[in-house]
């Protein structure tokens, strides 16, 4: 793995690039690139060779470029012939939006001081504007606009465009839109912030001594309960006082009028108590501490009494024994030429697209989806892996589908369906050779959970019961053959008269 550093400086970013060297990371060895971002650059695989590129807007040049670093030269061009300006602070996203398994190009951008939303759809590997996906425009009467997120937020394998918004400039009525897909209907998913007396608001922080850097509204995604619904964290405010702590939002079934044509709603958990303790928090995200599958919270404070910044670790102590499956996608490369009959792994990528589809205990049908490292700038702080929730069901995964990003002129989609995967497990796929996906390979590790114990408890115990049952009866079949050989013994024999 290589390490990417934003240096910022009177609004220009440069970028340098530590090169990492098998188990090492040499800080003399570096690239800076001739070329300064006007934002926070988002890191992309543009034509689909499993190489990491680097998408924003340079200093001196309107249109979006990418930076190219194959074998470690800097190549640079047009990426797209976008009119419009890029928003600072953007949220641009690369992940299908499409459910074709091949990443899109999602921008925010300007147009007239107004905000707009660019998707740009990859077609035969080659990236043309489209109009018809998600709405371009912010919602309607929105005052303050936060980062794009994307999720399948319903469950139906397709990503939603997800934004927190501020309807006045206070913060006071605050709410999350998810799109519709196919119109420019957003429909609000979350819009009562208050508990009891006390109303709460998104915040977003301006650049101080201790933190010189802006923390834009934002909200973190990922399923703490496994049940295949994502779920989200996000910093609250006081809005009539000066405290600030990270929520749980859990996805849950609508029970409002204005969500029941999408079926799902955030419902804000406010009595969380280890949450609740941790007052002045600036961000707060997921992150598999213990790698069992479980997803756990991070989440960043300020200690505005000396001036300090604390990380604490939450553990996740769910206690349904839900089930998951955890998927990671590598880039089936080599760093030279790979060894004959040795397949090349390498790191995790940008842009891979992963659905499932099961049934869920009553027999209905269960899909969930989600785009790995879809979103690199304004501390997005992905997990470099995706872990799909499935409930309480214990069955196989009926299909496992992944898709990488398309090559520049390529028609052949590049997926591949793995079928009856267990649950609790660990899949990494290598993707090798990249246009031939029958010949993909994945390991699976298996991570047993609480219910394994419980059933080999369960399976000891039937099987006591079993041989007690059986040792009762052979007793008592015993003791009745005795009572017949002294019957017999006992018995007076005529014919031996």
């Amino acid at each position: 793995m290589d390490v990417l550093l934003t240096l910022n400086s009177t609004r220009n970013m440069t970028v340098v690039v530590f090169w990492g060297n098998n188990q090492t990371l040499d800080p003399n060895v570096f690239t800076i690139l001739s070329q300064s971002f006007l934002d926070e650059p988002l890191v992309l695989d543009f034509n689909g060779d499993m190489i990491p590129d680097i998408f924003g807007t340079v200093k001196g040049n309107l249109r979006p470029q990418i930076c190219s670093l194959i074998g470690r030269n800097q190549t640079w061009f047009a990426a797209l012939d976008s009119v419009n300006k890029m928003y600072i602070p953007h949220s641009h996203a690369f992940i299908d939006l499409n459910k074709d398994f091949t990443a899109d190009l999602f921008l925010t951008t300007m147009d007239a001081n107004e905000i707009r939303f660019e998707i740009w759809e990859n077609k035969d590997g080659n990236f043309s504007k489209s109009l018809d996906l998600y709405a371009t425009q912010k919602p309607p009467n929105a005052k303050k606009i936060g980062q794009s997120t994307f999720a399948d937020f319903d469950g139906d394998g397709r990503q939603d465009h997800l934004l927190p918004v501020c309807m006045d400039d206070s913060c006071r009525e605050s709410a999350i839109y998810r799109t519709v897909p196919g119109s420019d209907k957003w429909i609000p998913i979350l819009s009562n912030l208050k508990n009891g007396d006390t109303i709460w608001g998104f915040t977003s922080r301006e650049p101080t001594d201790l933190l010189p850097y802006p923390f834009p509204i934002s909200i973190h995604i990922g399923d703490y309960n496994m049940d295949g619904f994502p779920d989200a964290l996000a910093i609250l405010k006081n809005t009539s006082g000066s405290n600030k702590q990270a929520f749980l939002l859990e996805n849950v079934p609508c029970s409002d009028v204005s969500c029941r044509s999408v079926g799902r709603m955030f419902r804000v958990l406010w009595d969380l108590t280890d949450l609740n303790r941790i007052k002045n928090a600036v961000v707060a995200t997921f992150f598999d501490i213990y790698e069992d599958g479980i997803l756990d919270v991070l989440v960043l404070n300020e200690n505005k009494a000396n001036s300090e910044l604390t990380i604490h670790a939450l553990r996740n102590n769910f206690d349904a024994d839900a089930y998951f499956v955890k998927v990671i996608v590598l880039s089936g490369l080599c760093s030279s030429d790979c060894p004959r009959k040795v397949t090349p792994f390498g790191v995790n990528q940008p842009g891979p697209y992963i659905m499932y589809t099961t049934a869920d205990a009553n027999g209905y049908l269960k899909n969930a989806s989600a785009g790995q490292l879809s979103q690199s700038a304004h501390f997005a702080l992905q997990l470099p892996y995706v872990v799909l929730g499935l409930g309480r069901s214990a069955n196989f995964l009926d299909h496992l589908f992944v898709g990488i990003p398309r090559a520049i002129g390529t028609k052949a989609v590049r997926k591949r369906e793995w079928t009856a995967i267990i649950p609790n497990s660990q899949l990494i796929v290598i993707p090798y050779p990249h246009n031939s996906p029958k010949s993909w390979s994945a390991k699976l590790y298996l991570t047993p959970s609480n219910i394994v114990l419980l059933t080999a408890i369960a399976l000891i115990g039937v099987c006591v019961f079993i041989l007690a049952i059986i040792g009762i009866l052979h007793w008592q079949e015993k003791k009745a053959d005795d009572r017949e050989k002294r019957q017999e013994a006992h018995r007076f024999h005529f014919d031996a008269m």
